[in-house]
């Protein structure tokens, strides 16, 4: 019998890829919050992802982490993730050149999917609800939309981790 994996949702399965890194442009996206005061350039007004694409043995891979990668062209790198259109995403890596890995906190994902469940819960038994007003009945749907994305997300994440450590050991 096997186990329940969230893998399963995709039409394809979660797979690591080991190579040497070659083609690797990094770049930065970066959004402002729009309440930004105009002079004032500090972090916390800018969420920042960093994209690297890179090829490992001639197919495009794609990361998308809050961290930069840490490789570098001829590194021999183990990626973990799932397949994309023509792209490979990345959810967890391992640099074997350096010794470094990285992959995104499944785990406070999972932490901001249950405190959006609370809010969740928590309105779904105010008394605006038994009302019978839509309204906060689309915000429930949103929250508890956003929490099962959230979750889904993780276990993508955590399954990465695993598969890259199977692939550490062998």
């Amino acid at each position: 019998m096997t186990a329940l994996k969230p893998s399963m949702l995709l039409t394809k399965p979660i797979v690591s890829i080991s190579g040497i890194v070659g083609d690797l442009n990094n770049s930065i996206l970066e959004y402002t919050n729009t309440e930004k005061p105009t002079h004032d350039h500090s972090s916390i007004y800018y969420k920042r992802f960093y994209i690297s694409k890179f090829t490992l043995n001639k197919m495009v891979i794609v990361s998308k982490f809050t961290n930069p990668m840490k490789i570098n062209n001829g590194d021999n790198v183990i990626v973990a993730g799932y397949t994309s259109g023509n792209q490979f995403q990345v959810l967890a890596y391992s640099n074997q050149s350096n010794n470094t890995g990285d992959n995104e906190n499944w785990m406070a994902l999972i932490f901001a999917a249950l405190l959006f469940f609370g809010i969740a819960f928590k309105l779904a038994t105010s008394a605006i609800v038994q009302e019978g007003t839509i309204i906060p009945k689309l915000f429930i749907a949103a929250f508890m939309v956003l929490t099962a994305y959230m979750i889904f997300r993780a276990l993508l994440i955590k399954e990465a981790i695993d598969l890259l450590q199977k692939m550490n050991i062998q």
